[in-house]
């Protein structure tokens, strides 16, 4: 006889394999941290399971995975709306971020998991300040995450100069290298607050151990008319000229691009994170995204950070994205549910060069899994699953997490967190950087 520490069956199935395998009612077996075996529900019938969960018709599908946010930020939410990025970034965000330390990180931090977990996110890229913290947040609640230190020209409130950016990064490499859910990123900002040669050592330091080279990139108009001015080359060209673009870079926002800045980043086979919700607040305009998904680039789909969105609801972000390009292409048939669900999925495993592990449903993977509640009146009925999860779904909707083998979450509830607890210290800190209600 078969055992499995954890069986998740009655449920339609969203493998997210390269074949889209969907099985009507469907089970999903666990044992430790890995998928055993998936099939049908009836299939599992002889088996000694430890624990059951009935998804009660529901979709058991691969956790989502936001690409790219700013986990902290989660205190500044509705701090500095309505303003332009520059703006918003110099007058508001750099001042406030002036104030944190490593504690008040840990807990915005925590937030942000909580609200993601919550919302079905099961892994998440973050770019902040005192990502130690932000890895230990991560560990607590249960959730994986590739995070990584920002560095840029300017002294850090967390590191200090600059060279001692690049210790604070080696030692985040040193620490976490052996842990199941953390890995470490490389992450210098952007191409206008990062000379040439801290970007250059940045991407020789991710070539030495392998790791994710994350960077905002070619986010606005201004940004591109900066780079062009000081350097003859939009923000793409310039990377490329550094010898700094691989399929290890991790490209954000990508909103202002030539055909030659494509065809760069198609070259060296780049990454790229979609971010619609920020660039839309930010009225930073709308990513040539379809073009992108054509040339075959691998592209994930991001918060941002709860100051430049507000939400870190994946469901809510797949939504916008689908429709955002409709409208800005006059074309209802481009970035159709099923590649929109890729993009939360399978192809932001492929961004954060984590396939082999996360992103689908296939055994010998690690379990991420999550369960949607469809017995919902915005839910009823269901022809196309992928089509609800990306236009009807909500993030409260999302029932049962489980990362890495282990339940996070439970009929909502959160078995890793106090939340209210969470809370509680997020409204307390809230009043250093401004009057909330």
């Amino acid at each position: 006889m078969q055992s499995a520490d954890l069986l998740i069956s009655n449920g339609t199935l969203l493998t997210q394999n390269q074949s889209g395998t969907i099985i009507k009612n469907g089970a999903i077996a666990v044992f430790r941290d890995k998928i055993m075996a998936i099939g049908e529900s009836k299939s599992f019938a002889n088996w000694n399971i430890k624990k059951q969960i009935d998804a009660k018709g529901g979709i058991i599908m691969p956790g989502l995975i936001n690409t790219h946010t700013h986990a902290a930020m989660s205190l500044f939410r509705g701090l500095a709306d309505d303003l332009p990025l520059m703006v918003w970034l110099n007058d508001h965000i750099f001042p406030a971020e002036a104030k944190l330390d490593d504690e008040m990180v840990y807990h915005g931090a925590l937030l942000a998991c909580a609200e993601m977990i919550l919302s079905g996110t099961t892994c998440f890229c973050d770019m902040y300040l005192f990502e130690d913290a932000v890895a230990r947040a991560a560990r607590k609640a249960g959730i994986r995450a590739v995070v990584g230190e920002v560095l840029y020209d300017f002294p850090s409130p967390n590191y200090g100069p600059l060279e001692k950016g690049f210790e604070y990064t080696r030692m985040l490499i040193n620490k976490w290298q052996q842990d199941p859910l953390i890995t470490i990123a490389v992450e210098p900002h952007s191409v206008y607050l990062c000379a040439p040669d801290l970007l250059q050592k940045a991407s020789d330091l991710a070539q030495e151990y392998d790791l994710p080279f994350v960077i905002h990139l070619a986010e606005t108009r201004s940004e591109v008319d900066t780079i062009k001015e000081k350097y003859g080359n939009t923000p793409v060209g310039h990377l490329a000229k550094l010898g700094v673009l691989s399929p290890r870079t991790v490209a954000c926002h990508c909103v202002v691009l030539t055909k030659e800045d494509i065809d760069l980043l198609a070259l060296h086979k780049v990454k790229i994170v979609h971010n619609p919700s920020s660039n839309m607040k930010l009225a930073s305009g709308i990513a040539p995204l379809p073009e992108l998904v054509r040339r075959g680039i691998h592209t994930g789909l991001g918060t941002d950070g709860c100051a430049s969105n507000n939400s870190l609801d994946l469901l809510a972000e797949m939504d916008t994205a689908a429709k955002l390009h409709k409208v800005a292409t006059l074309d209802p048939t481009v970035m159709d549910a099923a590649t929109v669900l890729q993009m939360a999925t399978c192809q932001g495993a492929k961004v954060l060069g984590q396939n082999h592990l996360i992103g689908s449903l296939e055994a010998g993977k690690k379990a991420d899994i999550i369960i949607v509640d469809t017995h919902q009146p915005h839910l009823t009925p269901m022809y196309n699953p992928a089509s609800h999860l990306v236009y009807a779904a909500r993030g409260s909707d999302v029932i049962t997490s489980i990362i890495n083998g282990k339940l996070i979450m439970e009929d909502r509830c959160l078995l890793t967190i106090d939340i209210k607890e969470v809370m509680g210290k997020a409204n307390q800190l809230a009043g250093k950087f401004g009057n909330p209600y």
